[in-house]
């Protein structure tokens, strides 16, 4: 299992007084030296945190893999194309919402999802497809021939009592529809400290995408223990000794 820390939120702090700090390129190499295995950012149209200059400096520092969040407009796939990330996920987007609320209907995406799917790969980008664990949505990125998919793991964030095995288990099936269908399977959106463990377990998926509950611990133990306390979740747990 592999970690992709987020950083927005250390840019969301910046903007919020409009100053040079804190630095989210910083945020990102303290990441790697803590054993992030890749750093996840979103660009979003209206910039409300991540900014061009955070895109194209990260790109020359990052040491790892930069997975960049955007939504499916010429403006984001051309500075895409122009910084090439290893990675580039392609979300859903609304001036009005807080964060991502749910995955892309990729099978109503048409032609302008493929026309930027197509324009990516061409640069050489991975291209990812942020969606909600349903095999139509599944075969219809199949259909796409992304390498990459990465399941909405929010219904599950928010489920309660009984619906969080249901949602375990919606998880797990896509994972396995889309394993099947030869897709990297990464998965992300609310996972935290106490959620975790139990999306880390499922068969097939191979990364997890995490930044809000990274940094909002960071706030009170520091960011590099705060992305090594998460990795420490995702090992398994030790086996008892015979004695």
């Amino acid at each position: 299992m592999r970690l992709h820390v987020n950083i927005d939120h250390v840019a969301t702090i910046r903007q919020a007084r409009g100053e040079s700090y804190p630095d989210p390129v910083w945020a990102a190499s303290l990441c790697e030296l803590s054993g992030a295995h890749g750093i996840t950012a979103h660009l979003r149209e209206d910039r409300r945190h991540i900014s061009d200059r955070d895109v194209r400096i990260l790109k020359q520092t990052i040491r790892t893999v930069m997975n960049l969040e955007m939504a499916a407009t010429d403006e984001m796939v051309g500075i895409a194309c122009e910084v090439r990330p290893e990675i580039a996920t392609l979300v859903p987007e609304k001036r009005e919402e807080r964060t991502t609320e749910g995955g892309l209907d990729v099978e109503k995406g048409g032609g302008k999802l493929a026309k930027a799917v197509e324009r990516l790969m061409s640069a050489g980008i991975e291209v990812a497809l942020f969606i909600d664990p349903e095999i139509r949505q599944i075969d219809a990125s199949a259909a796409l021939k992304v390498p990459r998919i990465e399941l909405h793991t929010g219904d599950y964030a928010h489920a309660r009592g009984a619906s969080v095995a249901k949602e375990i288990d919606r998880l797990t099936a896509a994972s396995r529809a889309a394993t099947a269908r030869g897709l990297h399977v990464a998965a992300g959106h609310g996972l935290d400290y106490p959620n975790v463990q139990p999306v880390a377990r499922i068969p097939g998926v191979r990364e997890l995408n995490i930044g809000h509950a990274i940094i909002a611990r960071a706030v009170f133990v520091g960011l590099e223990r705060a992305v090594r306390d998460m990795l420490d979740l995702f090992r398994p747990p030790a086996k008892a000794s015979a004695q």
